[in-house]
């Protein structure tokens, strides 16, 4: 600049200087756009905006010079009477309104119209045209021009939580929760547009890219196009709920499709159980996949590629121990710059099964940014594939497999949990040095829950050591345990939409190499790659929330005391109408019967009642909720231990008897079951922490993370209840059917209770 202008810069100059070399993405356009505003060419801010997105949508050598400084007004020369003549327009359009509302008009308005008009001319003289001539319209402001506008009344609206909208896909209507949709919707992520990977910071442009990305959109229509790629070794947790939700959440609120791909590149470990499982519990959250795939299906194109990637000489084959590659800084391969003859000889005898399980690696030649040198991409395992068979005995990596199955399935958006952040640059080498479509990787923050363990291995460990029953024990946060235990698939749907709402959805964006991002980044765009870390109770608010609406209520005694009414006032069982939602008892009733004998909670009455104890006690009356009557204590029966075994009473109607100080739940006539309550399985927060707790996880187990009652009574209104149905028993908590029911024998457990205990808040 000071070769063109000498040493003294003006400020408007040095501003538009600062800004370009700020702002601009990739440097090898920086003297080209420095010339311009050098040369007077690009004078304002708006015409240095226009020329960073020019460059930005246009990453290949050359640029079209003329194209350019059309598209950033390059030589366009507002005039004065020019601005003029559009602003007096605008005000004419608007007259009635002006003199209607005079300076409580929004002159935003007329600014924006003008500037839509007049795009490159200068804003301050627009605003200045402005003022003149609504102070020429108007006059002068008034003592009432100064008072504030009086604000208008806002319709309340409902929590977004709340609003659940329809949408159809594949076929299927289902309905998501409005906040995570809304989160996931357009520009909320500041992500790419499908085709537009260029424009994202740390992309790599190649000579290939731009046709490469038009036959992507030929093939996609410009759908976005995300996937859910688990490996199908273990049973999906909740933080994959978070993973779930974003890949399938994040297409669908865009108007494309998620495809559920299997990972199935390590056969030691996959078992057909976890294929079904998975699927189930994708489609158990409200997904269907547009594609159910897996990285076996392309096992002859990755083979084929790999062999290409040789021969470009971007690859070879090695024959380091796996102990020899660990780490950071492993020695480098003595075999890296072997001929591509050689190399390709060697992977076919890999194929062939002449090297045994550890004897030859296929290594590509790079290094990630985590310091990894040079990844393995294939590995010899004589283990049979439950696809594919024998065929082979040479597999993929993640680091292989993943970028390529997604440039085959041709995804525009490759979401993944911010460990994978250092797997990026593997990622687009390996896409570019095939010349095949290269997807854009975002990282988003995992989702953790404190309380928990969710890793495979140890799982495993609390199953063969008896600690839970298996992947469904419902004190676990696997998602089969959670449906077990009773969640709402729409509980943990919106608990993963607030979480996203409180971490700004946890996704963020690397600038360079220099740039680490982490859970207090600034390098960033609009969000964060936050790790969330959260407590089982919001899990559990959200919980309530759903159920309150979606769990029919039914009363039933978990402790139960036997009461008989000396006084019944009929010769048989009365019927008694029990509202399924009493705040909306247009939703249903159901039939209980009501006899001499009912029973209730041995907790609701004592025999002597404290300051402040309102159920039954002697002298003390309570009502029976629904049935319309009042009972007093006449006689308390006990057995030979002193222990209160059966209450005698009378019975009285309530609208004549004194309003007694508590109502309390019963049953009569009702069916035996057996209910489980459930705590946290860990006492510490953090059960993996050896600095918490110094002797291991398995060592931090709760003693009273189970409690299950043989002999609970609930009444007959549930008899026809299948496993999963959940039900609001009458001041006692959320229950569901655990599939362990049978006939003659229901079992029920405690999904959460009421209300959240204030100790583990």
């Amino acid at each position: 600049a000071r070769s063109t202008l000498g040493p003294a810069l003006d400020k408007a100059t040095g501003t538009l200087l600062y800004n370009a070399a700020a702002r601009l993405r990739d440097p090898k356009h920086l003297s080209f756009l420095v010339g311009y505003i050098a040369r007077r060419e690009i004078l304002t801010d708006l015409q240095l905006s226009a020329a960073l997105e020019y460059v930005r949508s246009h990453p290949l050598e050359p640029l079209d010079t003329a194209d350019f400084e059309q598209a950033c007004g390059v030589g366009v020369c507002v005039t004065p009477e020019q601005i003029e003549e559009v602003v007096e327009a605008v005000i004419s359009k608007h007259r009635a309104e002006l003199l209607a509302e005079r300076y409580h008009f929004n002159m935003g308005l007329l600014m924006g119209e003008a500037r839509s008009r007049l795009r490159w001319a200068d804003g301050k003289t627009i605003k200045n045209e402005v003022d003149l001539q609504v102070l020429h319209l108007l006059g002068p402001k008034t003592e009432a021009d100064l008072e504030k506008k009086p604000k208008a009344a806002k319709a309340r609206l409902i929590p977004a939580e709340r609003q659940k909208v329809a949408v159809v896909e594949n076929g299927e209507v289902g309905t998501e929760t409005r906040s995570l949709l809304e989160q996931l919707r357009g520009e909320a992520l500041k992500f790419h547009k499908p085709g537009e990977n260029y424009k994202t910071e740390g992309y790599v442009v190649t000579p290939n890219t731009m046709a490469l990305l038009k036959q992507h959109l030929a093939i996609t229509g410009g759908q976005v196009r995300t996937r859910f790629p688990p490996e199908p070794n273990g049973i999906l947790h909740i933080g994959h709920a978070k993973a779930i939700n974003f890949n399938f959440g994040y297409a669908k609120a865009n108007g494309g499709v998620c495809f559920l791909r299997y990972d199935d590149t390590n056969p030691e470990k996959e078992e057909e159980k976890y294929f079904t499982a998975i699927r189930e519990m994708v489609e158990w959250l409200g997904y269907q996949p547009y594609a159910v795939t897996h990285a076996s299906d392309y096992f002859d194109q990755l083979y084929t590629w790999a062999l290409e990637l040789i021969r470009r000489g971007q690859a070879y084959v090695c024959h380091q121990k796996v102990e020899e590659i660990k780490g950071h800084n492993p020695p480098p391969s003595p075999w890296r710059d072997r001929p591509v003859e050689e190399s390709l000889l060697l992977f076919e005898d890999m194929r062939k099964g002449k090297f045994g399980e550890g004897e030859a690696t296929l290594r590509m030649k790079l290094v990630m940014e985590d310091g990894k040198m040079d990844p393995v991409a294939y590995r010899v395992k004589f283990t049979p594939h439950h696809r594919t068979g024998d065929k082979w005995c040479i597999y993929p990596t993640y680091d292989y497999t993943h970028c390529l199955c997604d440039s085959i399935e041709h995804i525009t958006h490759s979401l993944c949990t911010k460990e994978f952040q250092a797997r990026r640059s593997s990622y687009f080498w390996l896409c570019n040095a095939l010349d095949v479509y290269c997807p854009v990787q975002w990282e988003y923050g995992r989702l953790n829950l404190l309380y928990t363990v969710v890793s495979k291995r140890k799982i495993i460990r609390l199953v063969e050591t008896g600690a839970v029953r298996d992947w469904d024990d419902p004190r676990l946060f696997t998602l089969t345990a959670l449906r077990r235990r009773g969640f709402p698939p729409e509980a943990i749907n919106n608990f993963c939409a607030r979480v996203g709402a409180r971490d700004r959805m946890g996704w963020g964006r690397w600038m360079h190499p220099l740039a680490n991002v982490v859970t207090q980044a600034v390098l960033q765009v609009g969000v964060t790659v936050a790790q969330a870390t959260m407590e089982p109770h919001l899990l559990e608010a959200c919980a309530r929330e759903v159920l309150n609406e979606q769990a029919p209520r039914a009363m039933a005694v978990l402790e139960p005391l036997k009461v008989t009414i000396s006084n019944f006032p009929a010769p048989k069982a009365l019927e008694v109408l029990v509202p399924n939602f009493p705040a909306d008892e247009s939703r249903s009733f159901h039939k209980v019967p009501f006899q001499s004998t009912v029973y209730i909670e041995e907790t609701d009455f004592r025999e002597e009642a404290d300051k402040g104890y309102k159920r039954l006690a002697p002298g003390q009356p309570v009502g029976l909720r629904h049935a319309g009557y009042v009972i007093a204590v006449q006689n308390v029966i006990k057995d030979a231990s002193g222990r209160v075994i059966e209450l005698e009473v009378i019975c009285t109607k309530s609208d004549v008897a004194e309003k007694p100080k508590a109502f309390i739940h019963w049953v009569s006539e009702p069916l035996v079951c057996e209910v489980r309550l459930y705590e946290r399985l860990f006492l510490h927060k953090n059960p993996e922490d050896t600095s918490e707790v110094p002797g291991g996880f398995l060592s931090d187990l709760n003693p009273d993370s189970l409690r299950v009652l043989h002999n609970a009574l609930v009444d007959s209104s549930v008899l026809s209840a299948r496993p999963f149905d959940k039900f609001q028993f009458e001041r006692l908590g959320y229950f569901s059917v655990d599939p362990d029911s049978k006939e003659g024998k229901m079992v029920f457990n405690r999904t959460v209770t009421l209300k959240e205990d204030p100790g583990k808040a």
